[in-house]
């Protein structure tokens, strides 16, 4: 059944600014768990990987081990924690700060009523995604189900803010992504050896949030055919990963969630990884990045 378009409520021009207080706010009475991380940059064929390493995992482990505690069913949206709340976006969607957020003013748009992760993107949720991302530029994420990296079963988009790091203007893939070449609207990588599919975002000069999410719809349609990511009965398709920016949209069909105890999701195929400790990163230095992504990708 077709859901009607649902209303965009979000005001214009204010986003950042209430991000931030926000931010500010959940800080100080101990709602955002920020987990400090530092960082170092991968060079691995053409692209410089940025991966992050924990300074302090000890709080994540914390706060996993009291979710399990509250049992599998535990919904951390339904309710969500007012001091994680930013904006009403649509009649369908809101926005939250990430709690445990890695990436500075990580921001999540999840929809009112509860829907699996796993079911297929909508218009309504193009349309919350872009009406973030006219206010805030950054990178887009969705993580369709547990094996493309998802950790909550209620359906939430993800938006990073750029820079990702001030050595990045934008992602790491950003620079290789200016030498694709696209048949009918679609291409691919010349250094990604797995299945994946990226398409041309015409944002350029078009602030109007319903046109783009139309458009948006209609790209991530193709990329689903393309791929041929099969959808089953209860519009579950296949898991994958979903990037998208003012610029381009891309797809990777996934396989398996991590590799060499590596976790990926869609913040890896933009050339972000993230290790927990200094093993890892050793595993990761020797296997490369571009290993780890093949691996996981389909």
């Amino acid at each position: 059944m077709t859901k009607k378009e649902s209303k965009i409520i979000l005001q214009p021009n204010n986003l950042w600014e209430k991000v931030k207080q926000q931010t500010e706010h959940a800080l100080s009475c101990g709602a955002l768990k920020s987990i400090p991380t530092d960082y170092k940059l991968i060079k691995n064929k053409e692209i410089d990987f940025l991966v992050r390493i924990f300074t302090n995992l000890g709080r994540k482990d914390k706060a996993k081990k009291e979710q399990k505690k509250l049992g599998k069913d535990f919904n951390p949206f339904l309710p969500y924690e007012d001091d994680l709340f930013v904006a009403d976006i649509s009649d369908s969607h809101v926005c939250l700060l990430n709690k445990f957020n890695v990436v500075d003013y990580h921001l999540l748009m999840i929809t009112r009523e509860f829907e699996e992760q796993e079911t297929l993107l909508t218009f309504n949720d193009f349309a919350a995604l872009w009406a973030c991302l006219l206010q805030v530029d950054g990178l887009g994420l969705y993580n369709s189900g547990k094996i493309a990296g998802a950790s909550q079963r209620h359906k939430h988009l993800q938006l990073v803010p750029f820079p990702l790091i001030p050595e990045l203007s934008k992602t790491p893939i950003d620079p290789i992504i200016e030498t694709v070449n696209y048949q009918d609207n679609i291409g691919k990588l010349p250094c990604f050896n797995f299945s994946h599919g990226i398409a041309k975002i015409q944002s350029k000069d078009n602030n109007n949030i319903l046109e783009l999410a139309h458009q948006s719809l209609e790209t991530y349609s193709s990329l689903l055919n393309t791929l041929k990511i099969k959808i089953n009965q209860e519009d579950k398709p296949k898991p994958y990963n979903l990037l998208v920016t003012k610029k381009w949209m891309m797809m990777i069909p996934r396989s398996q969630p991590k590799y060499e105890s590596i976790s990926v999701n869609s913040l890896g195929f933009a050339g972000a990884l993230l290790v927990k400790n200094e093993q890892q990163m050793k595993t990761l230095q020797t296997l490369k990045p571009l290993t780890i992504l093949e691996q996981v990708a389909k």
